[in-house]
This record gives C-alpha cells, sequence and structure tokens, in this order.
C-alpha cells in the first residue's frame, strides 16, 4: 500500500456493480497505491460489496471507502463491513469517512454535525479494536426504537463489541476526509490517518497540516506521527485552459466543501472568497461533480487552480511535490468529471498514469 520513497497516491471511483473488480486490476496493474469507492447510496451500488470484488481481484494495493459518511450506516455495521474487507483484503482496507455529502443531500439532509460526526468515529474505533462499545440507545433508535430492556430478558449484552473478530487480524485504520477546521482536528485526534478536502494551493493544505498538529499537539500526541493525505481533481492536458475547462465542473464540487454553509473555511484572497460564495450560491446537487454544472459556470481560473491540478505534466507534477513539502504524504484523485469529453478525459487519465504516477514514485 505504501510508495516506496515518494507519495502514496491513490484513485477514486463510484461502486458500479460489475465494474470495481475490473477497475482495481487494472489499477493495481497501473502502479496505483489504492483505490477508494465512493459510498452514496442513491449514485452507485453498495461500496463494501464493490470492495470486497476488488480485493478478490488484486493483491497489493490498498482499498477502501472515499468516502463513508456517519448516518446511513449504524458504527457497529460500518465497523463490521471494513473488517469483513480486512479479512477478505489480507489486510489493506481503509476506512475513509466524512460528515456526508451527497449520499445524505439525497436523503433529504445535510451533512453530520460535527459533535455527532465525533460521537461515530469514537464509537467505529471501538469496535475496530475490539472493545466494548457502549450503547446509545436514543441516537441509534433516533428517538423511536426503545431500549432491549423493553424486552424483559433473562440475559442480554450490556455492551457491543464485534464478536467475530479475528485476534490476529490488523485493526482497519480510519481516515477522516475533513475539510473545516473542527473535522480537521476531529481527524487528528481520533482517527488513524487525516485526508484534507481543502484543495491544491500549498497555502491553504499548509494551514491545514498546521492545524491538526496543533489539535494533536493539545491532545498529548505527538504531532509529526499521523499521515496525512488530501483528496483533490486532477486534469492532466497539455492545454493549461482546456484542462480547467474539463475539469471545472469537479473542481466547483471540491471547493464548495470549504464553503459547505455559506462561510469560506481556510486562507483566500478577496476574490477567491466572492467566488466560492458564488459556487455556494450556484451549487446544483443534481449535477454534482458535473462538466456544464451551474456551480462550474461560477468558478473562477484562479479558483481552479486553489483547489485543483490541472494542466501540463510537468506543471502537474510540481505542483505534487510542492505538496508534499508542507507534509503530505498521500494524494487521492479524483481523476474523472461526470460529462466532460470522454476521449479528452480518457488521455487525460493516460498521462496521469503514464507520466505523473512514475514521477511521483
Amino acid at each position: 500500500m505504501t510508495a516506496v520513497g515518494g507519495v502514496e497516491l491513490w484513485t477514486v471511483r463510484l461502486a458500479l456493480p460489475g465494474m470495481a473488480a475490473r477497475w482495481a486490476r487494472q489499477a493495481e496493474s497501473e502502479g496505483w497505491d489504492g483505490v477508494g469507492i465512493g459510498d452514496s447510496q442513491n449514485l452507485a451500488g453498495d461500496a463494501f460489496a464493490e470492495l470486497v470484488a476488488a480485493a478478490a481481484a488484486t493483491s497489493r494495493i490498498g482499498i477502501g471507502t472515499a468516502v463513508t459518511n456517519p448516518v446511513t450506516r449504524h458504527p457497529a455495521v460500518v465497523a463490521s463491513a471494513i473488517a469483513t474487507v480486512q479479512g477478505e483484503s489480507g489486510g489493506r482496507a481503509v476506512l475513509g469517512i466524512g460528515r456526508g455529502d451527497s449520499a445524505l443531500a439525497h436523503l433529504g439532509m445535510s451533512p453530520a454535525p460535527v459533535p455527532v460526526f465525533t460521537r461515530y468515529v469514537e464509537r467505529v474505533q471501538g469496535y475496530l479494536r475490539g472493545d466494548d462499545v457502549p450503547f446509545d440507545v436514543t441516537a441509534d433508535g433516533a428517538g423511536q426504537v426503545g431500549s432491549a430492556h423493553a424486552l424483559q430478558l433473562a440475559g442480554a449484552p450490556t455492551a457491543s463489541r464485534l464478536e467475530w473478530l479475528p485476534a490476529d487480524m490488523a485493526k482497519v485504520p480510519v481516515d477522516v476526509y475533513a475539510s473545516g477546521p473542527k473535522v480537521i482536528a476531529a481527524g487528528a485526534t481520533l482517527a488513524d490517518r487525516v485526508t484534507f478536502a481543502v484543495g491544491s494551493d500549498p497555502k491553504r493544505v499548509a494551514w491545514a497540516v498546521d492545524v491538526a498538529r496543533s489539535a494533536r499537539r493539545a491532545a498529548g500526541l505527538d504531532p509529526g506521527a499521523q499521515p496525512m493525505g488530501v483528496f483533490l481533481p486532477i486534469v492532466v492536458h497539455p492545454d493549461i485552459d482546456r484542462a480547467r475547462a474539463l475539469a471545472a465542473g469537479g473542481v466547483a464540487s471540491f471547493a464548495r466543501f470549504s464553503v459547505m454553509h455559506g462561510t469560506v473555511m481556510g486562507p483566500v484572497d478577496d476574490e477567491q472568497r466572492r467566488t466560492l460564495e458564488a459556487v455556494h450560491a450556484a451549487y446544483d446537487m443534481t449535477s454534482h461533480f458535473a462538466h456544464g454544472s451551474s456551480q462550474s459556470a461560477a468558478i473562477t481560473d484562479d479558483v481552479i487552480d486553489a483547489f485543483g491540478i490541472v494542466g501540463p505534466v510537468s506543471y502537474c507534477v510540481d505542483r505534487l511535490h510542492a505538496l508534499a513539502e508542507v507534509g503530505i504524504s498521500r494524494v487521492t484523485f479524483q481523476a474523472g468529471v461526470a460529462g466532460a469529453d470522454r476521449e479528452e478525459m480518457a488521455a487525460s487519465r493516460r498521462r496521469l498514469v503514464d507520466d505523473v504516477l512514475p514521477a511521483m514514485h
């Protein structure tokens, strides 16, 4: 899973039945370090089922959710699911988790509040360690399902745990995907890894790294011991203007993470702030990560360059090296944009695989 002497590079797709095994096998042959599968139940199939298929088709690369959320699955269920993937893959699983976006929007909900997210991560970590996890009937039952005490059983569990976990199976690492300072701090102190969805500008990424390390320091943890990554869109094209046009839909969706509730998070200049606020105002979830969306029309070249990596091979490589210099050891790429020209996006991916990956490894 780890790139020796370089930055670990992961690629992401949605869970489309019948495709995960072929895609994962191809990614392994191309030299990727890991594959992530999105967990958005209304837009694709089941992420964990497809991760098992990916595990069976590969032998080296890491496999994980990119990402799941703290609402659609009970913490015991998500822990059991990713631990199953861990067992089937021989220890290559990673649980990527964020507050939730499209998965919740398609259920009429907004991202989970930070306290809900934090509590969820704590409980998932407990399950994955094999701990006894205290019941939380009020939260899990949403105030509508009563306690098991109502059954008046002669005997019942007094806490919750994954009874089946093999003693010799390595714990699944939890990777929190974060864009705001509160979730970054939660990931820094509760998770095994943290991945920043704050863009590609080294100043913004350095800000996120500092937030994470400060939170770890305040919690009495080694600030330099946690692996840190970034999640960002990439289009590799010799014409930077064409690259920006192709990437606009994907970058707009990534940029929105930093203005999710209307307030811009992280360092930006005044013009970037206005653009991000315009993206927020124009955002149409029915065109999530899509070419030609209303949000892509609101984005500027400057914000595309600050939140994505787009342009010729050498430029993309230089941008990635700049991220490594501020402490990033893993990059997860969103390399596709729905509705963009297929031939041009396929050519971009070939340049990414043939030229960018070897340069970073």
